[in-house]
């Protein structure tokens, strides 16, 4: 199935937007099952109304490409962050846009060093509940509890949303460069977002973890928490971050599909392509 259900659909060559499937949970924790994010997200697209009604377009028309589903690496998070990173790479080489369906949030290493190669000046961003600055857990330094780190250590880090985290990362964070907001501090504050886009320009990744949203319109998470902010939060600060830097590509991870509820799956997929139609204003 393409993203969109669109037919016939853009080749490889000519659409701006590649969106790859990487259906990858091995080092979840509490609730398994963001392997199944990825096809449960194509799915609910292919219901989706291709008129954007915010933007007065149809998104698609930049050209939306899918590709086959990632090969899976059963050796290890390592291997398959560096399975990520070679796919990320040939996508970024011919220009254009990646993006990326989880699958667990580990994979997202491999995507920032794959653009980082390409920009060197890239800053990530990133929509999250768990601060993931573990620096090894359950014996991986790559594990997904330990994403955030291992970006901190190669480029700068914005994170948004976050209401949890180990004492370990608490005690990390102040003496890193690590700028991070909690999801009260976009609750609270009425100049949240042009606070948060400050320590934001240029070349940007964004890294969207679906558990930055509360349960109560996110709940097909593997770790929900409670507290979260919400979809029109969320589109503030995308539309902002498009209108001053350049996205060259995005993520969205975590999704454990629930049976028969279909709500969040259809969250993320109209999301995607929202953010889609933020990039090509």
């Amino acid at each position: 199935m393409n993203f969109g259900g669109i037919y016939p659909e853009y080749s490889l060559r000519d659409a701006l937007f590649i969106v790859v499937p990487v259906p990858y949970d091995l080092t979840s924790t509490y609730q398994p099952g963001s392997r199944r994010g990825p096809a449960a997200i194509i799915e609910a697209s292919t219901n989706m109304e291709l008129y954007d009604e915010e933007l007065k377009k149809e998104i698609f028309s930049a050209g939306i490409h899918t590709t086959l589903p990632l090969a899976i690496d059963a050796r290890g998070p390592k291997h398959m962050v560096n399975s990520v990173r070679k796919k990320i790479s040939r996508i970024v080489a011919m220009d254009k846009i990646p993006v990326m369906l989880g699958g667990e949030h580990s994979i997202s290493f491999g995507a920032v060093q794959a653009l980082r190669e390409k920009f060197p000046q890239l800053t990530v961003l990133q929509l999250d509940a768990h601060a993931d600055l573990r620096d090894s857990y359950q014996g991986s330094p790559y594990n997904h509890a330990c994403v955030a780190r291992r970006i901190s250590e190669i480029c700068p880090l914005v994170q948004v949303g976050i209401r949890s985290m180990s004492k370990e990362e608490a005690d990390f964070l102040p003496g890193s460069k690590v700028k991070s907001f909690s999801a009260d501090f976009v609750l609270e504050n009425k100049n949240w977002c042009e606070t948060i886009c400050k320590d934001l320009h240029g070349d940007i990744f964004i890294s969207i973890d679906l558990d930055v949203f509360d349960p109560s319109i996110m709940s097909a998470t593997g770790t929900p928490e409670p507290g979260g902010i919400y979809w029109r939060d969320v589109l503030q600060l995308l539309k902002q971050v498009s209108l001053s830097c350049k996205i060259r590509g995005f993520d969205v991870v975590e999704l454990a599909p629930l049976p028969s509820i279909v709500a969040p799956d259809f969250l993320a997929a109209k999301l995607i392509y929202r953010l889609m139609g933020y990039i090509t204003k």
